[in-house]
């Protein structure tokens, strides 16, 4: 079997393997978000960074919550990380945002978070800070789901069917999953343009 067919049957089989319910209590949280006026801040490096902003649009505009990520102000972050350290860089983006209870910090990330092994500690420092303050904690994640998974109220982890295509797997169902999520008759509330079109 050549490598793209290989690659498409991994996805069929991660596809059957992802669990639905883990996505509906990530559509339960988020209704209850935006019916007490919670904000949604967006958390992710590399991809998920990528990710991050996409997803502030999406629900900013069809599920219309109010969400933020800190990779939109490249400004702000490279000060921060500059005069505090990648690792607080995310932590205290959220103390200046007022993160509280009430909020949602929603995780993209193919490991999770580690500080044992000193990955993505900026995730893992951010998920302590939401957690000391209350904020719900959601996530979608790969591989055992990392620090996020351990704290999270809800987390979907992408199954992993081979361990050398776990990053754009994971990448590639973490678009699939949000976009489930803008689209689902609970959380959509405005009309996307294409689907208007008759």
């Amino acid at each position: 079997m050549n490598y793209t067919s290989q690659y498409i049957n991994e996805a069929i089989e991660i596809l059957n393997k992802v669990d639905p319910q883990g996505i509906d209590r990530l559509v339960d949280l988020m209704t209850q978000l935006r019916e007490n006026g919670g904000r949604l801040f967006f958390l992710g490096v590399g991809g998920g960074a990528g990710h991050a902003s996409h997803a502030v649009n999406d629900f900013r505009k069809i599920a219309q919550i109010e969400a933020y990520t800190p990779t939109d102000n490249v400004s702000e972050l490279t000060a921060r990380v500059n005069d505090d350290g990648w690792d607080t860089s995310y932590a205290n983006w959220l103390r200046g945002s007022r993160l509280k209870a009430g909020d949602m910090i929603f995780v993209f990330s193919v490991g999770g978070g580690d500080a044992r092994h000193n990955i993505s500690n900026n995730l893992v420092r951010a998920l302590g800070y939401a957690k000391e303050v209350g904020a719900t904690v959601c996530g979608v994640v790969g591989r055992d789901g990392g620090y996020t998974a351990q704290v999270a109220d809800a987390c979907v982890i992408i199954p992993t069917v081979n361990p050398a295509t776990v990053t754009p797997h994971t990448e590639s169902f973490q678009a699939l999953i949000w976009h489930l999520l803008v689209s689902h008759p609970k959380l959509k509330a405005a009309e996307m343009k294409w689907e208007s079109v008759r």
